[in-house]
């Protein structure tokens, strides 16, 4: 993990190293690192932690699928954590039941990959053969993206329809 700056990145510190659902891990982490974060970020800065993260991470991403010679390590969870920031971002102030929903819908759309989030986990994948490149550590990024934001839809269906 230690490597490279890109490793600790792109695996979440750590958390994507969790033998079981490291994604899950990697959300958890999220959620976690956001709550201690928030008592020093202000509301408005984390439009720009999520920019810079975005853009960090698109790096650390490729290098580390690049090292691990696959397009979509299950390891790399930044994906996860940029996601998961995003929809705390959006959704807070939130209770920590609102937030366990959210955590509990983003999982679902994240593992599952229904419709949107399907479709943009396969746009970037390599040809056969094909080692990982920019283009992949794009894709790492987009289907998270597009989870939360179908998370968020949902999240946001609910509250019209039931209050």
């Amino acid at each position: 993990m230690f490597s490279h700056p890109a490793h600790a990145l792109s695996l979440g510190f750590g958390s994507g190293l969790s033998p079981v659902a490291p994604g899950t891990a990697g959300t958890l982490w999220a959620w976690l690192s956001y709550t201690v974060l928030s008592l020093w970020v202000p509301p408005l800065a984390w439009g720009g932690v999520l920019a810079v993260g975005s853009l960090v991470g698109l790096w650390a991403c490729t290098r580390t699928a690049q090292a691990l010679g696959t397009s979509d390590p299950s390891a790399v969870v930044w994906d996860e954590v940029l996601a998961f920031w995003a929809i705390l971002w959006l959704l807070t102030p939130a209770s920590f039941t609102a937030q366990l929903v959210a955590f509990g819908v983003f999982r679902f759309f994240d593992a599952v990959k229904p419709g949107p989030v399907a479709w943009a986990d396969q746009c970037f994948k390599p040809a056969a053969g094909q080692p990982p490149g920019w283009r992949q550590g794009l894709g790492i990024l987009l289907d998270d993206a597009v989870a939360a934001l179908c998370t968020l839809l949902v999240l946001a269906f609910w509250r019209v329809l039931f209050g």
